[in-house]
């Protein structure tokens, strides 16, 4: 007779899927209804290692770049960073999904830039990254799925989030600025690509990068906590 296979063996369901990834999302680090902290804050952009892993690879290109204004260092110099953050965290038995992750980027935006011969495309992905993420958000505007609810609502397996109006309004309003970030991305920093304005496009970049993502974070774990807290509150208020 054959043996049964555990439960635990099951593949897991489209939802479950899309639950996990969105723990893992920057939202999914933090509690929609417990008091924003800053630490909480810092553990959602991925910590002290998260953040020096975001910014150094970005500095290095636009320090390189300003003192020697040669393709080749400035965008193997952050390939190599990455490189590094990769080794360390190997060597210090960290996760290594995030630093390789961020490691292909750099390397596909650096490859590009030298197979062009044009320092300014190291940072056209970047240009279709926020372009994707201003569609997605905008299709799910007008799917009346706002993307920031579909997330809170698989964080917290609230599946009757759009039926009610405070929750689906908090959400629509989340959902527009995380649209309006990368609209603006992409309103500043194209017309400096087209004009090949090298060093301010990766100052740009780097100022309207991890700053805005958490302060953006911020706001949307402030509006969601308006909405969503009072789910997990007794209607008697004790």
């Amino acid at each position: 007779m054959a043996e049964q296979q555990p439960a635990d063996d099951a593949v897991p369901t489209f939802r479950e899927a899309m639950s996990a990834a969105a723990r893992r999302s920057g939202l999914g680090k933090v509690t929609p209804g417990e008091t924003p902290t800053a630490g909480a804050l810092l553990a959602a952009i991925g910590g002290a290692r998260g953040l020096v892993e975001s910014i150094l690879p970005g500095l290095g290109f636009l320090v390189t770049y300003t003192i020697t204004h040669d393709l080749v260092p400035s965008v193997l110099a952050p390939l190599a960073l990455a490189l590094v953050f990769i080794v360390v965290r190997v060597v210090t038995r960290q996760p290594v999904t995030t630093a390789l992750a961020g490691a292909l980027g750099i390397g596909i935006s650096a490859t590009l830039a030298l197979f062009t011969g044009n320092a300014n495309d190291n940072f056209v992905p970047g240009f279709f990254i926020n372009g994707g993420v201003l569609v997605v958000m905008i299709v799910s505007l007008l799917a009346r799925r706002p993307f920031v609810g579909v997330i809170v609502g698989l964080l917290l397996g609230d599946d009757d989030w759009r039926r009610n109006p405070a929750k689906l309004r908090v959400a629509t309003v989340a959902t527009i600025l995380w649209a309006t970030l990368s609209a603006v991305r992409l309103a500043v920093q194209v017309p400096l690509y087209l004009a090949e304005s090298t060093e301010a496009l990766a100052a740009t970049k780097l100022v309207m990068g991890v700053p805005l993502y958490a302060a953006l974070l911020w706001v949307t774990w402030l509006l969601v906590r308006t909405a969503w807290r009072a789910r997990e509150e007794p209607a008697d208020g004790r």
